[in-house]
């Protein structure tokens, strides 16, 4: 595949829009985005009138302060403590890891933002090719359905992290008019009802033509991810902060994951590296991509997290044409539950003594004091916020091949959004809650065999995935874990949330499963204490209160 198709194809839409705006964001008139004095849309340009509501996902997951931030910042593998240069004074990540973020959260206002910048785009497509005025031909149902999905899949995410929230399908709507707040159990039905509805008209298609685009295989996958999380979903936290329990559906979520498996058209990658390497459009594995580049600036998106994570030195090591500033790092909690035989340590993170791309041994910058000192990333971090933790410390977010001599604050790898392996870890999941462990435990094997030297390595049993987990829980005070609580084997199902963390760290997830175990609202680890089982959904920004009467704050903001 090439993904620039799809990159030029969005950029040349990007030429038809005028503006943007949120669609609860009522002080501002809502012009129409499609010069249409100017512009006679054709058959041949169906997919470039699409491309504005995909390209929002760039900004939606690596914009400033943007989703990759909101599902790993408040979890227990990733964070991003004061440095010596200054990086978080603000203190808007150390929010986010003691989980004492509310409604004027720039990370969740940009989440809620950015989907309701897409959904209005999609909404007027669709009123377009209602009204006649998109002539589609023989494409009309399908590029529907396209857009019907990409529109659940905005729900998804919405869903996922504010719960009740706005449902708006309509585009000519009065001047005055204000969308009514629905509860996330109806918007879990919305998201339900429309891919069901839409998704026999998808193309099974996997091509460049779909590169990074709704089809079959994709919709599945949202069905999948929201059957998997259900239980949550459909729960209710009450006026009085309890929360009422939802109810799951594993076999529903299985049902989606074996027509994946069972269409044949995406595996593993042998080497888990591929998957996110410099050209990875053409991995076998990766089903749903946010495709990057950084050909210009800021017109491809802006996936920055080489930049978050490193230490300004390590331009050197890549020979990156601007420093990186030297924040984001790995919890050493969880560093500590890796096998060392397990390979994705150090697929996954950037540690020890650092070198620039000629070998040359590369020092401390941030203090003088330690100008002569090594840099070396350790696996110790002394808290969260303070003046005392040190630029060496903390193992860097290295997943995502970072190519040398790389431009400007970007990598021009594609985002593996959904991937393969999650497949057969969703249905392993069900399957071992369901009371089917050894079932469950061949396809972890399956996905743990290509990181294991030794294939008896890779091997785990089904009373191992029910075990508890290896996660030393506990509160870290200048750098010791000074108030251990005996570590996860308190955690049912405890071994199999480790399973997910060691495949799919920094991969915009940890939250999710987090919230799912039973763990975000009721473990301690670094400098994070609980803070509330309201805090499984994020609080409705408060612009968006102050613009629309008809919402409701979620119970606890």
């Amino acid at each position: 595949m090439n993904k620039h198709i799809i990159k030029y194809t969005l950029a040349a839409a990007l030429g038809l829009l005028l503006v943007i705006s949120a669609c609860t964001n009522l002080d501002e008139e809502v012009y129409d985005r499609i010069i249409a004095e100017e512009f006679t849309p054709t058959e041949s340009d169906a997919f470039a009138m699409i491309g504005p509501a995909y390209t929002e996902l760039r900004t939606l997951l690596f914009g400033w302060h943007g989703y990759f931030d909101c599902q790993e910042e408040c979890s227990d593998i990733i964070a991003t403590p004061r440095r010596p240069n200054g990086w978080d004074d603000g203190g808007v990540y150390k929010a986010m890891h003691l989980h004492i973020w509310n409604s004027e959260q720039s990370h969740t206002a940009r989440l809620w933002n950015s989907c309701y910048a897409a959904i209005p785009l999609i909404n007027q497509s669709l009123f377009q090719i209602d009204e006649g005025s998109l002539p589609l031909g023989d494409n009309k149902e399908s590029i529907e359905a396209e857009l019907r999905t990409l529109r659940a899949f905005y729900y998804y995410l919405l869903c996922e992290n504010f719960g009740n929230v706005p449902i708006t399908t309509q585009f000519d709507v009065p001047k005055d008019y204000l969308p009514d707040q629905h509860t996330r159990k109806e918007v879990y039905d919305f998201i339900i009802n429309e891919i069901n509805s839409n998704i026999d008209k998808l193309s099974d298609e996997v091509s460049t033509l779909y590169y990074g685009r709704m089809n079959k295989w994709v919709a599945h996958m949202i069905l999948a991810k929201v059957y998997l999380n259900a239980e949550i979903y459909t729960s209710v936290v009450n006026q009085d902060l309890s929360i009422t329990p939802g109810t799951p559906e594993w076999d529903k979520c299985i049902e989606q994951c074996d027509l994946i498996i069972n269409g044949g058209k995406y595996a593993l990658e042998a080497n888990f590296r591929d998957v996110f390497k410099t050209e990875n459009e053409n991995s076998t594995e990766i089903i749903f991509s946010i495709p990057f580049d950084n050909a210009v600036d800021w017109e491809y998106g802006w996936f920055h997290l080489p930049w978050k994570t490193l230490h300004p030195a390590n331009q050197a090591t890549y020979n990156m044409e601007l420093p990186p500033w030297g924040g984001s790092c790995a919890i050493p909690q969880f560093i500590d539950t890796y096998d060392p035989n397990d390979n994705r340590l150090k697929d996954t993170w950037i540690m020890g003594q650092q070198y620039s791309s000629s070998g040359d041994t590369l020092y401390c910058t941030m203090k003088n004091e330690y100008s002569s000192k090594p840099l070396e990333f350790t696996n110790f971090l002394y808290a969260i916020s303070s003046r005392l933790t040190e630029e060496w410390e903390g193992y860097r977010i290295g997943k995502y091949e970072i190519a040398i001599g790389t431009r400007w604050m970007a990598i021009k790898n594609d985002f593996p959004f959904f991937r393969y392996a999650d497949v057969l870890m969703m249905k392993a999941e069900c399957l071992m809650r369901k009371g089917l462990p050894d079932e469950a435990a061949a396809l972890v094997t399956q996905v743990r065999t290509r990181s294991f030297d030794n294939p008896a390595d890779a091997t785990v049993t089904g009373n191992q995935l029910l075990e508890g987990s290896k996660y030393n829980y506990g509160l870290v005070k200048k750098g010791i874990l000074s108030e251990p609580e005996g570590g996860g084997a308190d955690i049912q199902y405890g071994r199999f949330l480790d399973e997910l963390g060691w495949e799919f760290a920094a991969e915009s997830r940890r939250r999710s499963d987090l919230i799912r175990f039973g763990v975000f609202t009721t473990k301690n680890w670094l400098s994070h204490e609980p803070n509330g089982d309201f805090r499984i959904i994020f609080p409705i920004p408060q612009n968006q209160l102050d613009v629309n009467s008809k919402l409701v704050q979620n119970p606890g903001y």
